[in-house]
């Protein structure tokens, strides 16, 4: 056997068994680095100002950790809290008052009037208190859970900016890939995710504090169902309705006519119409223009569909994986279509 060909089987057999000894990691260690990536800038501008590679890593880590770890891991702790300290009135309030409004119904939804029922008559007190102490246990479950897979995250993206250069550098030696060709990958990637992850944290930041204050107002924990109005915000086309129906509803239900239609129309106007079409769009632009500074562009609604299908298969995960493996491709097929264009032009 040649000496290269059992070189070739020896890398193999070790890549394998790396993917094996690393594999419960590989998640973790992906979005640290598509999250490294879109976060280069930031990580560049500390490391200028500290003059410390460690101190700009160290940085940009925990600036990830506050803007998107620490929001969420409140959201979980508190909303297991808040669900262990439901009143039992308050729901017997809420079943009488839909009970009521049931058998007045109007005439638009009187075909739906049988399915409303029998939904009704299904959620009776003690089911409820049942499947609260499921979702409790659940939801303490998906926090640990959670909070792990966030502490690995933070822990590698902390690496994938310390070593992220030298990482590079040994990639492009070894894989003998010209310079033009890599940057135009690494540019490429960079850039779409640093689009999406900005418009992740200025949606969620924005949209949350809107909902958060305005709730506030009618007795609520601004600051935690602000935070969940912010991840649902991130669920494209209905994520605000998940949000603003139920209090809408819950309004309803305890009489509370004009809350119920404050509510509704400040969401669909204030946050729907003017913060998500006109306000948002500005801010992620002015954001592109002075953080990310590329001229690369991927169509929105790509974007759109990416990070749809990326929820649908990779779950919370996928709003970063669904962009980052679709401007891949595409960068892909643009190094393709250059090497085309320059080989024709040379014959």
């Amino acid at each position: 056997m040649k000496p290269q060909y059992f070189l070739a089987l020896l890398l193999l057999a070790s890549t394998y068994l790396l993917y094996m000894l690393y594999k419960p990691f590989w998640m973790s260690i992906t979005i640290a680095a598509l999250l490294a990536m879109s976060t280069t800038n930031i990580n560049k501008y500390f490391k200028k100002k500290t003059n410390s590679n460690m101190l700009g890593a160290m940085i940009t880590s925990l600036l990830l950790a506050i803007l998107f770890f620490v929001p969420l891991s409140y959201f979980l702790t508190t909303l297991t809290l808040q669900i262990n300290q439901i009143d039992s009135q308050i729901l017997q309030q809420v079943y009488n008052e839909a009970n009521a409004w049931l058998q007045d119904t109007p005439i638009w939804l009187e075909p739906a009037k049988p399915y409303l029922k029998e939904a009704l008559d299904g959620l009776s007190l003690s089911n409820v208190a049942t499947n609260a102490i499921t979702i409790t246990a659940q939801l303490g479950s998906y926090s640990a859970a959670f909070l792990k897979s966030a502490f690995l995250v933070i822990i590698f993206y902390f690496f994938a900016h310390y070593y992220g250069e030298r990482i590079v550098e040994f990639l492009k030696r070894v894989i003998k890939m010209s310079a033009q060709d890599t940057t135009l990958l690494t540019r490429e990637l960079s850039s779409v995710m640093g689009v999406v992850f900005y418009s992740i944290i200025t949606t969620a930041a924005f949209e949350g504090a809107l909902f958060g204050i305005a709730i506030s107002f009618l007795g609520y924990n601004g600051l935690l169902f602000g935070i969940m109005y912010g991840f649902a915000s991130l669920i494209p086309v209905v994520g605000g309705i998940l949000m603003w129906l139920p209090f809408m509803l819950f309004e309803l239900a305890l009489g509370h006519t004009a809350n119920a239609v404050f509510i509704t129309i400040y969401s669909i106007v204030v946050i729907s119409i003017i913060a998500d079409t006109f306000v948002k769009p500005f801010i992620i632009k002015e954001i592109n223009v002075r953080f990310i500074k590329s001229s690369t562009y991927m169509n929105e609604m790509l974007i759109f569909f990416s990070i749809i299908a990326g929820l649908a298969t990779f779950g919370f995960w996928g709003m970063i994986l669904g962009p980052a493996i679709t401007s891949f491709f595409l960068a892909l097929l643009k190094l393709i279509e250059q090497k085309n264009i320059t080989e024709n032009s040379n014959t």
